[in-house]
């Protein structure tokens, strides 16, 4: 049974930065497509940024224009666990953040990320920026 555990969460001023992780276990798959998700109250959930491995092997990462320079995703192999660290960090980024996977490459392309399309999800983190 996957199983995706984010954490890392919290409250911070404008300008601040945080680091959300994301641990995944009883995934079996050799290609990964990992995502981060956001979803404000009233808004629907978006993606973030996202990144494809192959038995471990780092292939590509894309982002979001609004967290572009300023997110970045990352995947430690050994601990398999997906990273986000957000620094910059703005207002508008408060928001209930998750983390998602699957096999698929055509998912971690997809412009915009597309929510529907991951199996495998988290319970979210909330992420608060205070101006």
């Amino acid at each position: 049974q996957v199983q995706l555990v984010e954490s890392g969460g919290g409250s911070v001023q404008a300008g601040g930065s945080l680091r959300l992780s994301c641990a995944i276990s009883g995934y079996a798959y050799t290609s990964k497509c990992m995502a981060w998700f956001r979803q404000a109250p009233g808004k629907e959930r978006e993606g973030v940024a996202s990144i494809y491995t192959i038995s471990g092997t780092f292939y590509y990462a894309d982002y979001a224009d609004s967290v572009k320079g300023r997110f970045t995703i990352s995947h430690d192999n050994a601990k398999n666990t997906l990273y986000l660290q957000m620094n910059s960090l703005k207002p508008e980024d408060t928001a209930m953040y998750y983390c998602a996977a699957d096999v698929w490459d055509q998912l971690c392309r997809a412009r915009p990320l597309a929510a529907g399309g991951f199996d495998y999800w988290g319970q979210g983190t909330q992420v608060t920026v205070s101006s």
